[in-house]
């Protein structure tokens, strides 16, 4: 039972993404690249948020109460500022390399309830990086702040319901709700519409056809 619910939610949680991995990038060695440079940079930001965590809790000591509760939410807005602002700091690199890249390449039921939700938040955080990272990627480059701002609220809004909201339902509601918008946002941000979607899913788009015969 156990390992069956081990098995569940890791497919749960890391099944689209490595569905995208295989369909959208494992065919193409720049797009792996990007996806290492990329994990970096979300590396180093986790890193420097743990360091400020560090700091901060040694500041604060061993005290309880209130403290440590406000000590949760300042490290949760820290940590995603830093991560936005690594995420600003990979566009800028990818923007600057960009003309270099042209010429090199044309039987417990509450715990198993718990790790079930923990699989499904894992899955949308994972869903909207991939989101939040293309909106925030078109929003540097029109110089749209209204966008930039919407992943920053939308990220902060996330990481609460994750880390402070002991309800898993209204967290889970809440969150796929916030990825759905963003999905939407960033396929028609991608170029997609309504007539792409439809060709797409009566499987009339020839364009997608020819690709995917071309990529075997």
């Amino acid at each position: 039972m156990t390992a069956a619910v081990f098995l569940g939610c890791a497919c749960i949680a890391f099944g689209p993404a490595l569905a995208l991995y295989i369909f959208t990038i494992a065919t193409e060695p720049l797009r792996i690249i990007f996806l290492i440079v990329g994990a970096f940079f979300w590396l180093l930001s986790l890193l420097l948020s743990s360091l400020v965590w560090f700091v901060a809790r040694s500041i604060a000591g061993d005290n309880d109460g209130p403290v440590q509760k406000y000590l949760l939410i300042f490290g949760v807005l820290v940590s995603v500022l830093i991560q936005e602002m690594f995420r600003f700091a990979y566009y800028r690199l990818l923007k600057k390399a960009n003309e270099g890249l042209k010429i090199m390449n044309p039987d417990e039921e509450a715990p198993s309830m718990r790790l079930l939700a923990y699989a499904f938040m894992t899955l949308v955080i994972i869903l909207l990086h991939v989101f939040w990272g293309i909106v925030f990627f078109d929003g540097c480059e029109r110089n749209n702040r209204y966008a930039l701002l919407v992943v920053l609220l939308t990220h902060l809004l996330v990481s609460a319901l994750t880390f402070i909201s002991p309800h898993y339902g209204i967290s889970l509601l809440s969150a796929y709700t916030i990825m759905v918008f963003m999905g939407v946002w960033a396929f028609f941000v991608a170029g997609g519409s309504c007539r792409s979607l439809k060709l797409c899913l009566l499987c009339q788009d020839k364009d997608f056809l020819l690709f995917n015969q071309h990529s075997r």
